[in-house]
């Protein structure tokens, strides 16, 4: 690290992000910490944290913990004002076993660790089209789990309903019997009785059932259409719907120059091995760190194109013929779809590069 920018001392910022305040801390050119102190969290926080740090000196980078989180705000600002900024990913746990848990303890181990350059990596920016893509799929998981919980209350509530009610909507498919739900007009001062108890009762989660399916509709809309604007070449290749796509771009991230290589990418998406040899014994075990959710795109990549693609039908068989399971060789699968989709992605985002270049 440059001990000096411009005749100024280099520093190194550290920040432990929480909901209402943020706590900082600063270290020298020689990782010592020069002073802590706690800002709010808005605009005029962010402006009098950076201000204070780069009262000690010049501002080479900051370690930022929950950048996606509590930090996002945070990030936005410094990237805004050009500051270096690391996503510290873990705490120091010998550290923390050490002096317990403490905001300002734990603002100089980020400082420390974006000193050090260890437990950080480049953080996602939150400001593209991809950020859109990531809000838009956090609002369409959650209105999936509701109306599972909702049809889940209607089966279970079923079961149980007088025989009158019960023998009319048991052999109706799953929209039917959500549709006559949503419309039956029950008399609500008559809840005493059994019957129209029941019909109170599955009326409200029929029309929820009904206005998150339509909302579904509208965000897979709204999802495939930026997948196709941001990636028409992923979406194009066998087996890859706009779903499996839009996880891949959240996990590549706008900023996905951050990775370095195809196999960063396939640790990222859980689908790189892992050497786990000891003496005699030669042997990989699976990657269990990383992207639950991009392995499990992943996954469903493999088993359509198992279905569908003759040479890959070919590739398992060769490999289930060479002594390995069907499980290990669709392992193997995964991590050559994350190569062939990291290049993919890569291509696109040089391809959008050269046209900001040339429109500045």
């Amino acid at each position: 690290m440059k001990e000096e920018v411009a005749g100024r001392p280099g520093i190194v910022g550290g920040v432990d992000t929480h909901k209402d305040l943020h706590t900082a801390a600063v270290v020298d050119e020689h990782d010592r910490v020069l002073g802590s102190e706690c800002f709010a969290t808005a605009r005029h926080g962010y402006r009098q944290m950076l201000a204070w740090m780069r009262s000690f000196g010049e501002l080479l980078r900051a370690g930022v913990e929950c950048t996606g989180t509590y930090g996002a705000g945070l990030l936005r600002y410094l990237q805004h004002a050009e500051v270096t900024v690391l996503e510290v990913t873990a705490p120091d746990r010998s550290d923390r076993r050490k002096r317990g848990k403490d905001d300002t303890p734990d603002a100089e181990n980020a400082a420390h660790a974006a000193f050090a350059g260890i437990r950080t990596v480049t953080p996602r920016s939150r400001d593209g089209m991809v950020g859109s893509l990531r809000v838009l799929k956090v609002c369409r998981k959650t209105a999936v789990a509701a109306r599972r919980v909702a049809l889940q209350l209607i089966k279970n509530t079923i079961i149980s309903l007088p025989d009158e009610l019960r023998e009319s909507l048991r052999t109706m498919t799953r929209m039917q019997l959500v549709r006559t739900l949503a419309a039956w007009r029950p008399d609500l001062t008559d809840y005493r009785n059994l019957v129209s108890a029941y019909r109170i009762t599955l009326k409200s989660p029929g029309r929820r059932y009904l206005e998150l399916h339509d909302k579904i509709a509208d965000l897979n809309v709204m999802i495939a259409a930026l997948v196709q604007q941001l990636a028409p070449d992923l979406i194009s290749r066998n087996s890859i719907g706009p779903e499996c796509a839009a996880q891949l771009l959240l996990t590549a991230g706008d900023n996905s120059n951050r990775l370095r290589s195809e196999a960063g990418f396939a640790a990222l998406c859980r689908a790189s091995p892992v050497p786990a040899s000891s003496g005699r014994v030669t042997r990989h075990r699976l990657n269990r760190s990383g992207d639950r959710a991009a392995n499990s795109a992943l996954h469903v990549i493999a088993i359509g194109r198992l279905r569908t693609d003759p040479r890959t039908k070919a590739y398992v068989e060769r490999r289930v013929s060479e002594g390995h399971s069907k499980l290990e060789a669709i392992r193997c699968l995964k991590r050559y779809i994350a190569r062939e989709v990291y290049y993919v992605i890569r291509k696109r985002n040089r391809e959008i590069g050269q046209v900001q270049v040339a429109w500045k």
